[in-house]
């Protein structure tokens, strides 16, 4: 047996782990074990919004057990104490762990640079925990401002002070000064009370943008009420102070909270490594072009640890996301290979495809393309993107679960119009209001059913003058009106000669597109234009294979004629009493949306019918968990289905 240890979850190590697993499969004679301190999976760029309220704190959180679940990966929670290079074995608090093969994948840790009291009394923002400290720490202190009777105090209070404008930092402030103004709704506050700054050293933000970007970046902040000190240095921070040097000149001043997001280093545990192995750049560990540790070939480097310059590149890969999805894949194929002692290692040479940055919910910039071929973005592209690359990271975490997730936290529930769609596709019409619409259309499909089982489709073959009435109605019509793909306008129609109405009496074409020469669509009214109601009206979509399964393989034989009817007939009676009581809604909303589809299809669909299509649509989702029996059945159901090893190892279930 084969031992293969992974240390660290983040977004290199629990990928190498369900990539390796992927490639080992179906191979019993190795194991994979990932170990990390934290039961959970974080994912580390979306942490500023959780820290200012955006979304809530479960949305950046995966538990290791679900990401896992169904897959041979042993997820073993400890802390790590060291590293025995020479007897390959890792020292934990629980004990230890003997490796054939090892991967150092523990990530970064903020670095304070030896600013004197930064590490005591800043903020940081590089966990999962930092993120929720974080956003308590500004709950309370509007809390505590909106208490506090001494007009001084209270402005102290509300000071704060982002050190940092690199990614972390911008994104921090922007969604920080978003923030403001609704906790100072919430707590009663004046706005002109908060003060907000973020302080770096550089003279420009974000500097791995090009300088027209930062340029943005910063206005962008500014815009939104954060002063940027730009050439500004920290030296000290106190519990209730920070003092700052700019050209040489030191300023104490007052400060309610201080967020420190101005660098990072590789971990302790890197750190520590780095005594054996061989490190340099805040703790990175060198590697070679297989992201092996030279002198040690069964210990392989991911992620922000790793310390490599590509060939052909002049400056190491940096600490990205992007940098630890491709390194996760060369490791993975390199183990793969190592261990089955087949196919050829392969060397590490990524493709970064640029970078964005959020300021806010609403904004953000994007230098994105191919690798040197780099644009920029206006800012709703760049959100698209950004939230695209994220979906993409989720995918490849935890699938559909996660992606439902993400969208549920970003769109559909978001608040404030926190969103750069704003709250257009938030929920905020009470559930209980389509109560009325979902039980008037189930008693509609009832009595279509119910009609037609008194019309006698359950005893003998209908379907033929059913649709033979129908496309006869639809030809008249096209054939008075001249040929396809001719449109009549209805001012000429409403205007046409004595003459014309007689020629017209069956009926007026309004239009008869074909579409990529393949598709037709047709809508005519049955009555002359000036006297039609929405029940005159007929739209059909020609769709030949449709035509062609209905013509060849139904109507030609009674058995099937009778079989077909049966089904909708029982489809539709269906649909209207789950749709009445609230049962299972989604499937039968859906059904309900696949028979209209079908209609439309075959002998087309009246306008006055159509409200039920939109209705099904409004319904589709949680339309029965308010005065339904979804609200018992569903949880069941649900707590039923993730018990499936299928479903938790494709993550094909909702939170």
């Amino acid at each position: 047996m084969k031992h293969v240890l992974i240390l660290g979850a983040g977004y290199a190590g629990v990928l190498t782990a369900k990539k390796l697993c992927r490639k080992l499969r179906g191979r019993g004679d190795v194991e994979i074990t990932l170990i990390d301190r934290n039961p959970y999976h974080t994912m580390l760029t979306e942490l500023h919004e959780v820290a200012a309220h955006r979304v809530e704190e479960d949305s950046i959180r995966m538990d290791l057990s679900r990401i896992f679940a169904g897959r041979p990966v042993r997820v073993v929670l400890d802390e790590i104490a060291g590293i025995d290079f020479e007897q390959k074995i890792v020292a934990g608090s629980k004990g230890e762990y003997p490796y054939d093969y090892l991967v150092l994948a523990s990530g970064s840790q903020p670095t304070f640079f030896g600013v004197q009291g930064a590490e005591g009394h800043a903020y940081t923002l590089w966990s999962y925990d930092d993120a929720v400290t974080l956003r308590e720490r500004l709950e309370d202190s509007f809390r505590r401002a909106a208490r506090e009777r001494d007009p001084a105090e209270r402005r102290r209070i509300l000071t704060f002070y982002v050190v940092g404008a690199g990614f972390t930092g911008v994104e921090m402030a922007g969604e920080l000064a978003e923030d403001v103004p609704f906790l100072c709704e919430r707590y009663g506050l004046e706005r002109s009370l908060v003060s907000l700054y973020d302080v770096d050293i550089l003279e420009r933000t974000v500097p791995i943008l090009p300088e027209r970007l930062s340029g943005k970046v910063e206005r962008r902040l500014q815009k939104m009420g954060v002063e940027v000190l730009l050439g500004t240095g920290v030296r000290e921070i106190g519990e209730d102070y920070i003092v700052l040097e700019r050209g040489g000149e030191q300023e104490r001043r007052e400060a309610g909270t201080v967020i420190w997001t101005a660098g990072i280093e590789s971990s302790a545990l890197t750190h520590q490594a780095g005594e054996t192995l061989k490190n340099a750049r805040r703790g990175r560990i060198e590697t070679d072009a297989y992201l092996r540790a030279p002198g040690h070939e069964e210990v392989y480097i991911a992620g922000d640890n790793i310390l490599y310059t590509p060939r052909g590149s002049q400056e190491p890969v940096p600490q990205m996301v992007e940098n630890c999805e491709q390194s996760a894949d060369t490791i993975a194929h390199n183990l793969a290979c190592a261990i089955t002692g087949s196919g050829e290692p392969e060397e590490y040479r990524p493709k970064f495809h640029g970078v964005m940055v959020s300021v806010g919910g609403r904004y953000g910039v994007a230098h994105v393309g191919l690798p040197g071929h780099l644009f920029a973005l206006p800012s709703f592209l760049a959100m698209f993107v950004k939230h695209f690359i994220n979906l993409v990271y989720f995918v490849q975490v935890m699938g559909y679960n996660k992606v439902m997730s993400y969208l549920r936290h970003e769109f559909f529930t978001i608040r404030r119009c926190r969103s750069f769609l704003g709250g257009h596709f938030s929920n905020r019409t009470p559930s209980f209001l389509l109560v009325p619409l979902r039980v008037w259309l189930g008693l509609c499909w009832l009595y279509e059913g119910v009609m037609k089982i008194v019309e006698g489709w359950l005893n003998s073959p209908k379907l033929t003058g059913f649709f033979g009435g129908a496309n006869a109605f639809f030809q008249e019509i096209l054939s008075s009106a001249g040929a396809r793909n001719v449109t009549a306008a209805v001012d000429a129609v409403a205007s046409a000669t004595s003459s014309a109405e007689e020629t017209l009496s069956s009926g007026v074409a309004l239009f008869s597109y074909r579409i990529l020469g393949y598709f037709d669509l047709t809508l005519v009214s049955g009555s002359e234009v000036a006297s039609s109601t929405l029940a005159d009206y007929a739209l059909k979509f020609d769709f030949p294979l449709i035509n062609w399964f209905v013509s060849t393989l139904v109507l030609p034989y009674d058995g099937v004629q009778l079989f077909m009817q049966i089904f909708i007939v029982v489809a539709e009676i269906l649909i209207g009493l789950l749709l009445v009581f609230g049962l299972l809604t989604f499937p039968a909303s859906g059904l309900s949306l696949v028979l209209q589809f079908m209609f439309v299809c075959t002998t087309g669909l009246y306008l006055s019918t159509f409200w039920m299509i939109f209705a099904a649509i409004a319904v589709l989702i949680g339309g029965g968990r308010t005065l339904g029996l979804d609200y018992y059945a569903m949880p069941w159901l649900k707590e039923r289905w993730q018990r499936v090893n299928f479903v938790r190892k494709w993550y094909l279930y909702h939170d």
